[in-house]
């Protein structure tokens, strides 16, 4: 018997028959803009030989007001139609299914030409939007009933009408957005005349024997947002129009509050969808932080939903649902909601992957082959780069030994996963060790390598990482200072007023893991929700806590420092930055740039500011911990190369900024899959 039966049953639509419940959801990964055609059906192809039930793409546009940006995919012509189905066809000689997602972004376009219900502009956008007229509206109605015509004459299975995430049909929805006076504003059956008449007029289109999804946002988590009584009268309506599927949105992207990010729970918001459940006939889908099998079989059998969508999992890993079946869920790449190469990429006008697995979205470049000529390779340093090579090496059919002093692998991953908010980093550390153990990389761990350990090798791997860097402040070596890495490790415990020296990733990481000392409100949802401002919209229109937010009180009080004016946290991730701040200034952390070290003494850290040392404080402190960047650590490397033997130099060992794993491990999965 299956280790996940709900979760592998298929699901009768009636016309058609879904293979199991797993929907890949809408990720915009830029593929389409690329025009490379072979590009994005191999993506999407990989992912129905995976055996995905039914995939969404990422949103395309019915037209030029209505999409993301200038330049992004539409769906308008028969030009588009011969386009995208070079990708249906692929996925369906794959095995699989498809669906388009229709993306009208109304106020949330990037465009000098947007339009929206109200002319209310967006905080995060530029543009203020051109309220339309009753002509404009029946203008957006028939372009999007066009895209899903033209959606099945391309071979799409189906089409994802996109209603949540504060998009063009959500912002009809709520008062927060929608001012208007006439037939599509006011009372709430107004408001949602729009988006039903868009399922109307949709399935009258495109006949009885063709998907059509309705992603509807179920808790809009910012103000003046829908009642969840107005969410069941929406998704009725829905049905009645001839839905085939809801699909759960949670948040729209202005919200304040973290919805898919790492520190999120695991599943936090299944419940939020199971209170649909029963209120409509027809399929109803559940989102959000889905990210293994466990998780995602747990939430069917618990009546939250009929399907479960995971869309950056299927980044990480296209096999999820074959290794499911397969009882090989300790094989599966976990997706650690990290957001470094998926939505920061987005956002940043890149194309998306994952950190976990280089290979996504660059399927058709970065291939990973059997050797020509297997070789014997030494890779020193266990930390994110040196795993990724050693195991696509050894994928490669390459004989790989893996070196680290260390006494087990996974590097600052180890450091990382101790962080609050972090959790996810645990499986990707045990990931690595069950593929060091199928692909056969012989490790040595506690083991200190010399070059002429090296000497045998045909190719040599130095990932040894960094050191930290010497901020050179006079009294550092007092037994008050301490380095982040004796902190995260648990080998020293901070006393009750801390001073963090450097305010990036590890700052922040470190300033997070102080101020909640273990009691991490990702693993306990309640809590979470609470410190958010959560709740139940039917309770409270939108989910949002009347009292707001009530984080639970810091273990200690941190002040966090760096020398540079800049905003700190500057560099952290574009879609996580702001949570990190939020989550600190919660506890009360405060945060100081621009700053000079004067000196460190047992009263704390004395520090001044500008060139001319202006305004001398004591920060009172009974410990300051060291985040004041890293260094490359090329010891071994050097002294190779002296030797005249041949190393290649990957992750931090070769650049130590900001010890970005995403760079590393892309670097050694490159490197290995060339050797």
């Amino acid at each position: 018997m299956s280790d996940y039966p709900h979760l592998l049953a298929p699901l009768d639509l009636g016309f058609t028959k879904l293979k199991n419940r797993v929907l890949m959801g809408s990720m915009h990964t830029g593929l389409e803009e690329t025009q490379d055609w072979n590009r994005v059906a191999e993506f999407y192809a990989a992912r129905a030989r995976g055996n995905v039930a039914l995939m969404v793409t990422g949103g395309i546009g019915p037209n030029p007001e209505g999409s993301v940006a200038h330049g992004a995919a539409m769906m308008t012509s028969q030009k588009d139609v011969d386009n995208h189905s070079i990708v249906t066809d692929r996925v369906h000689e794959a095995g699989g299914k498809i669906a388009m997602q229709i993306l009208h972004a109304g106020r949330y376009a990037f465009s000098p030409d947007c339009v929206a219900p109200s002319g209310i502009k967006s905080p995060i956008s530029m543009f203020a939007p051109k309220e339309l007229d009753a002509e404009g509206i029946e203008k957006q109605i028939s372009d999007i009933v066009a895209c899903a015509s033209l959606a099945k004459q391309a071979g799409y299975d189906g089409v994802e009408i996109m209603g949540s995430e504060g998009y063009f049909l959500n912002q009809f929805l709520v008062t927060h957005t929608n001012k208007r006076t006439d037939e599509w504003g006011g009372t709430y059956e107004n408001r949602m005349r729009l988006p039903v008449e868009v399922v109307r007029r949709v399935r009258e289109a495109v006949g009885h024997e063709f998907i059509i999804i309705y992603r509807l946002s179920m808790i809009d988590l910012v103000p003046n947002g829908s009642t969840f009584e107005e969410v069941v009268q929406l998704a009725k309506a829905v049905e009645k129009a001839g839905a085939t599927i809801i699909n759960t949105g949670i948040g729209w992207h202005e919200a304040r509050i973290p919805t898919i990010a790492t520190s999120v729970p695991r599943a936090a918001f299944a419940w939020v969808t199971k209170k649909l459940m029963g209120e409509v006939s027809i399929p109803v889908i559940t989102s959000n932080r889905i990210n293994t099998p466990r998780v995602a079989e747990d939430v069917l059998a618990d009546g939250c939903a009929d399907m479960v969508s995971m869309a950056r999992p299927m980044l990480a890993d296209p096999d999820f649902v074959n290794k499911s079946a397969a009882g090989k869920a300790d094989h599966i790449a976990p997706c650690i909601a990290c957001n470094q190469a998926c939505l920061d990429h987005t956002f940043g006008g890149k194309i998306s992957t994952c950190l976990v697995n280089p290979r996504a979205c660059y399927e058709t470049e970065l291939r990973i082959e059997p050797a020509d000529t297997p070789k014997s390779i030494a890779v020193v340093g266990a930390g994110p780069a040196g795993l990724s090579a050693a195991i696509t090496a050894a994928e490669r059919g390459h004989q790989v030994t893996l070196f680290d002093r260390a006494a087990e692998i996974g590097g600052q991953l180890n450091l990382a996963k101790q962080v609050a908010g972090k959790e996810e980093f645990w499986g990707l550390v045990d990931w690595y060790r069950a593929m060091v153990n199928l692909h056969g990389v012989s490790v040595k761990l506690n083991t200190e390598v010399s070059a002429t350990d090296l000497e045998q090798f045909d190719e040599v791997i130095i990932a040894t990482g960094v050191v930290p860097r010497d901020p050179q402040i006079p009294g550092q070596d007092r037994d008050n200072v301490v380095s982040y890495i004796d902190i995260l490790n648990g080998k020293i415990t901070a006393g009750t007023k801390v001073a963090v020296i450097g305010a990036g990733g590890i700052g922040f990481d470190v300033s997070e893991h102080l101020v909640h000392d273990g009691n991490s409100t990702t693993t306990n949802l309640p809590e979470w929700m609470k410190e958010w401002g959560v709740t139940d919209p039917e309770s409270h229109r939108s989910g949002l806590a009347p009292e707001g937010p009530r984080p639970h009180a810091p273990a200690r009080k941190v002040t966090m420092l760096q020398r540079k004016t800049t905003k700190l946290g500057k560099g952290l991730g574009k879609t996580t930055g702001w949570i990190h701040r939020a989550s600190l200034t919660m506890k009360n952390v405060e945060m100081i740039g621009g700053v000079n070290y004067e000196k460190i003494d047992a009263d704390g850290l004395h520090i001044s500011f500008g060139p001319s040392r202006d305004n001398p404080q004591l920060i009172a402190a009974d410990t300051i911990v060291l985040c004041a960047g890293q260094l490359s650590d090329r010891t071994l490397a050097d002294t190779l190369e002296g030797k005249g033997i041949k190393c290649h130099v990957i992750g931090g060992a070769d650049v130590a900024a900001e010890l970005d794993a995403k760079r590393a491990i892309n670097q050694g999965t490159r490197l290995a899959a060339n050797l």
